[in-house]
């Protein structure tokens, strides 16, 4: 028995073996062919300097690919410290290894397979120069391979010297630089060549994260980046630790920032580029040197308003942040599109990366499911301080009105909206479900996380800008999603189309329930609607010559204003990015005002109502404060419906008699009165 097991366990290591030998034959017949197939391709065409141009909407050029002129120079122009701190920190085997750094790959493969990933970089200088000319930021198994197949043929045809110089004028440093003199003007306003050992160091760093390690952005930060680059140095023999200390605390002598011309669109341009490399599979070759020209949605009249009012409404020596996206939303072009207030001292773009709560402007989607389940415009339930009772009384949830003002009486649906009534909406997504606000702006175009709480009917939960845009477009299309687009059109050096746009919509909403619900929007600006308080657009009603849908948002720390016509949709958010709390007054304007400014000078000489009502819906006269037909002493207020359930009784008790063939006969009169009767 003993005697058979020894004979399994040895078969068993034979086949290991066998099994290893063969895995091992493969791999070194995979790397062999790639290493012949790279002899055979001989050198590569390493690119010259032709940038993409960027085009906004209707041709005008707008920018470059590379934000700064990018300017080759000869590496024996550089200082011999910037040399030495890039080795040091990036790759200090360079000149011992063929491109590729066999420690280092040993090691960041055993962590790639304990996390089943590719994070783990082991980049040399040579592949990394290889990246950066020919291949896009997409880390799958097929670009590895790819990256290792011209990494070879840099290696074999071109000397380590040669890289080293190619990869020192390419690489990015943050702020629009690429390359060492861009960087070397940009952040200390001299050339390469005079650079101090401090200096060198501290742009060493940047390259691993150039948005963290930024001295103009996060001192700190590139501080510790910097000391850990003069250590490195100084272990690998480059200079000694009394020179590394005396260089950590040497004056950096940092560029002051130039109040240089604005570039037109810095963030929108930036999220194309993000776009470009990122989306579209374009490489880094074909933007820095393909000639290639890109067509954009921007329309730059518009964007230079957005920018304007932006710095009209708030004073410079204002910390508080702002953001504003402007979408055509029958097509998804976004036509403007601010994600700061200073690109240059911040490049973060609040209008797709930040994610805040936005607060009562999520109420339209709340009020299109309510349409959908059994409520009108005149549905009246009582606003009075409420505690809520959900999952089965387990919870409560004790919301307040702003400034605690409440009408203590029924008020109705679209008086609430106006007037951004808290206990109304919480009612209201008690009432229908609240996994049907959750439905209803996931369709519409929400796609952060939601979740059935009570209050998520206040708009608890963050989105960022963009998202809210796109949701708002939804209803300015009567229920027909689209997908927010930057880029129409690539074409390379010769008109040859390489990617085009073609915008889908897709009808996701009830075309009749997502009108109404935008004719009720219009409301926070009507006064017919006041009540026990204002409606919330009054401060800016009166600089509004077109018909809006919009509505506001506000939290302790977030203040937004988002709305549209059936040609713009516009959003802007105003706030702090820490989160810190925003003062009643003047910071809780700011958004309502650069949102009215930009709406009307964004359309100007377009009709001043061209909201056109689909067939399945009605228009009545309703008493604001009985939620009734307004009788004869009453002026009313126009007020749209779903054909068949607009009210039949008059303010004054009397009972419609007659209908016309817009009109359903014998309206209903909603269940929720009866479902919430004991609420009032």
């Amino acid at each position: 028995m003993n005697e058979r097991l020894r004979a399994l366990r040895r078969s068993i290591v034979r086949c290991g073996l066998w099994g290893f030998a063969g895995v091992s034959g493969l791999v070194l017949l995979a790397v062999g062919s790639l290493f012949l197939a790279a002899r055979l391709a001989g050198p590569l065409d390493i690119p010259l300097a032709r940038p993409a141009v960027f085009y906004d909407s209707r041709g005008t050029t707008i920018g470059k690919w590379q934000e700064n002129n990018q300017r080759w120079i000869p590496i024996r122009d550089m200082t011999p410290s910037i040399k030495l701190a890039t080795l040091a920190i990036e790759d200090r085997r360079f000149f011992q290894h063929h491109g590729f750094d066999l420690r280092r790959i040993a090691g960041s493969a055993l962590v790639d397979l304990r996390s089943l990933s590719k994070a783990q970089g082991a980049s040399t200088i040579t592949m990394q120069y290889a990246k950066n000319l020919f291949l896009t930021n997409n880390k799958t198994w097929l670009r590895k391979v790819e990256e290792m197949f011209l990494t070879m043929r840099l290696e074999m045809n071109e000397s380590k010297k040669s890289i080293l110089e190619g990869y020192l004028n390419t690489i990015y440093y943050g702020r629009g630089a690429y390359g060492i003199e861009a960087a070397s003007k940009t952040y200390f306003n001299k050339t390469a060549s005079e650079l101090t050992l401090a200096q060198a160091s501290m742009l060493a760093g940047i390259p691993n994260g150039p948005s963290i390690y930024s001295p103009l952005l996060h001192y700190n930060y590139a501080k510790k980046r910097q000391k850990l680059v003069l250590q490195t140095m100084a272990k690998c023999g480059y200079i000694t630790k009394h020179e590394a200390s005396i260089a950590a605390k040497a004056p950096l002598d940092l560029a002051k920032q130039q109040q240089k011309s604005r570039d037109l669109a810095p963030y929108f341009q930036a999220a194309v580029r993000h776009e470009l490399l990122n989306n579209l599979d374009l490489t880094r070759k074909q933007l820095d040197s393909g000639g290639l020209k890109v067509y954009t949605t921007l329309d730059a009249e518009s964007q230079r308003a957005a920018e304007y009012w932006v710095n009209h409404a708030i004073p410079r020596s204002s910390k508080i942040q702002t953001a504003l996206v402007a979408l055509d939303p029958k097509t998804g072009g976004v036509v403007a599109m601010i994600g700061g207030r200073n690109f240059q001292q911040s490049a973060f773009n609040r209008a797709i990366a930040a994610k805040r709560a936005p607060g009562s402007s999520f109420k339209p989607f709340l009020y299109y499911a309510a349409l959908r389940n059994g409520f009108t415009p005149a549905t009246r339930l009582k606003s009075a301080p409420t505690v809520f009772a959900f999952d089965d009384g387990r919870n409560r949830y004790q919301p307040n009105n702003f400034g605690g003002y409440y009408a203590d009486a029924p008020i109705t649906m679209e008086q609430a909206l106006a007037l951004s009534d808290n206990i109304f909406a919480v009612k209201t997504h008690l009432a229908i479900g609240m996994n049907q606000l959750v439905e209803a702006a996931k369709a519409a175009g929400i796609t952060s996380p939601l979740e059935p709480i009570p209050s998520l009917a206040l708009g608890s939960k963050p989105v960022s800008v963009l998202e809210l845009a796109r949701g708002y477009a939804t209803l300015a299309n009567m229920g027909a999603r689209i997908r927010p687009n930057l880029i129409t059109k690539v074409t390379d050096s010769d008109g040859h189309v390489l990617y085009r746009w073609h915008p889908v919509r897709k009808q996701v909403l009830n075309k009749q329930a997502t009108f109404v619900v935008s004719q009720m929007m219009t409301g926070i600006f009507d006064k017919r609607l006041d009540g026990y308080t204002k409606v919330t657009g009054t401060p800016i009603a009166d600089r509004l010559t077109h018909k809006m849908a919009a509505k506001t948002g506000s939290t302790s720390t977030d203040s937004w204003m988002a709305g549209f016509t059936p040609d713009l949709v516009t959003t802007v958010w105003v706030g702090y990015d820490k989160g810190e709390t925003i003062s009643t007054y003047p910071d809780t304007g700011y958004a309502k005002e650069i949102w009215s400014d930009f709406m009307e000078s964004a359309l100007e000489g377009k009709p001043k109502n061209d909201f056109k009502a689909p067939k399945g819906v009605v228009q009545v006269k309703i008493d604001p404060e009985t939620g009734l037909l307004a009788d004869r002493s009453s002026p009313g207020r126009p007020t749209y419906f779903i054909k068949g359930t607009a009210p039949t009784h008059y303010s004054n008790g009397e009972t419609k008699q007659s209908t016309t063939k817009h009109e359903a006969p014998g309206g209903v009169k909603s269940f929720i009165d009866h479902l919430f009767h004991w609420w009032r």
